[in-house]
């Protein structure tokens, strides 16, 4: 065994002549210990909420997503977009058709974002599991043309998601400019009815601006046959998204751009990315405060153990060896919290996945969850304890070099 590591064991363990050294040591591994614990958790947080709104947006978009890299819409019958439909790990191959629109309907009206989709839209993503109302999905039937709006879309032209009269949708005619005498010439109209049912994902990005519809009716609207702004896919079971995503690219080439689920909504991942990357340095730097007990620990072991020091050097060891003394029993502090640390956050993510320990409220159903997500990631955990050694040997090298260097010659 390394006596460096044999003799800062015993010192660690043992008791010491100040039973103050005993208790700011105990200190010292409390409190990494608990800043270490607080990383855990906040950082399994983080990653509840994003797992809880990448689960809100999987029942709306789709595993894979094709969009063209200049413009807004795209040829449908490109070759490359035709080799899709025949690949053995596309199951469901969706056109799909985005953009905006001026609805009315009782003397109001809103801008929207129509989506106009096939009908093995519903094969696509799981849109039954987010219907609300007593009707069934259907985007048209005979000559009738229906639009699904969202809840809160509904909410604002003051309709239930069974309306009966139809809703007015007017889009700029194609290459012609609105004349201000009577915008309407300028305008193609259309009307969609309601098949008893609007839609709610819990994101006010869909539920307060979409409709969707079939593609037919927003090429008729938008004068745009033949073409699609995007073309959509889900993957065969088991299929591996990464994989399959980085060969179809490949296959592409430049001209498309292949998204999965989280490049779809970037934006609201990367921010909350962000918001996890700032957390991660500000619980740093507490570490870091934490750590100053660990010097102090030390200082006070140095101080009580010059005479140790002393009489190992007479027996023939060298100032390096002493200073690893003191050195390996500050990086033992710092290992033993991070232990407990990690093992005191993770039972507190699992009590809290289990129990629901800290809540948004008293009454339930208030929120679209009642209780903080937490999702541990292994990821997370070893960036956690690589932090925690990091921070910890660092805060006790220069300490230690100064103080054995002052207080342990003869």
């Amino acid at each position: 065994m390394n006596v460096s590591f044999y003799i800062a064991k015993r010192y660690l363990l043992s008791k010491k002549s100040h039973s103050a050294i005993n208790i700011i040591s105990g200190v010292s591994v409390a409190g990494v210990a608990i800043a270490t614990a607080a990383l855990v958790c906040i950082l399994s947080v983080f990653n509840g909420f994003q797992d809880m709104v990448a689960g809100l947006f999987t029942a709306f978009d789709p595993q894979l997503k094709v969009v063209p890299v200049e413009g807004k819409f795209m040829a449908a019958d490109k070759q490359g977009l035709k080799a899709l439909r025949a690949d053995a790990d596309v199951e469901v191959y969706t056109e799909t058709l985005e953009d905006n629109a001026l609805l009315m309907i009782n003397n109001r009206q809103t801008m929207v974002t129509i989506k106009g989709v096939e009908d093995n839209f519903e094969d696509l993503v799981n849109i039954n599991g987010i219907l609300i109302g007593d009707g069934v999905f259907e985007l048209h039937a005979d000559v009738i043309d229906y639009g699904i709006l969202g809840s809160n879309l509904l909410l604002q032209l003051g309709l239930p998601a069974d309306f009966s009269s139809a809703i007015q949708v007017y889009a700029p005619r194609k290459g012609e400019r609105i004349d201000l005498n009577d915008p309407r010439e300028s305008l193609n109209q259309e009307e969609l009815y309601s098949p008893k049912v609007g839609f709610m994902v819990k994101q006010n990005k869909y539920d307060s601006n979409y409709v969707i519809t079939n593609l037919a009716f927003a090429r008729r609207l938008f004068e745009r046959q033949g073409e699609v702004s995007a073309v959509e896919l889900r993957l065969r079971e088991g299929a591996d998204v990464g994989a399959v995503k980085s060969r179809l690219q490949k296959m592409l080439g430049e001209e498309y751009k292949v998204m999965d689920r989280y490049e779809q909504q970037e934006d609201t991942f990367k921010i909350m990315q962000i918001e996890k990357l700032i957390s991660y340095i500000f619980l740093t730097f507490i570490l870091m405060i934490a750590c100053f007990n660990i010097i102090g620990s030390l200082s006070m072991l140095i101080i009580d153990k010059k005479q140790d020091a002393i009489t190992l050097r007479n027996l023939g060891a060298n100032e390096q060896q002493i200073r690893g003394i003191f050195m390996v029993e500050g990086r033992m502090i710092c290992v033993l919290g991070a232990v407990v640390g990690i093992a005191v956050g993770l039972t507190l993510c699992y009590l809290q996945q289990e129990f629901g320990l800290v809540r948004f409220g008293n009454s339930e159903g208030s929120y679209i969850i009642d209780a903080y997500p937490v999702s541990v990631h292994l990821v997370d955990i070893g960036v956690v304890l690589l932090t925690v050694i990091a921070v910890g040997f660092l805060s006790v090298w220069y300490p230690v070099r100064h103080l054995s260097r002052k207080y342990t010659k003869n």
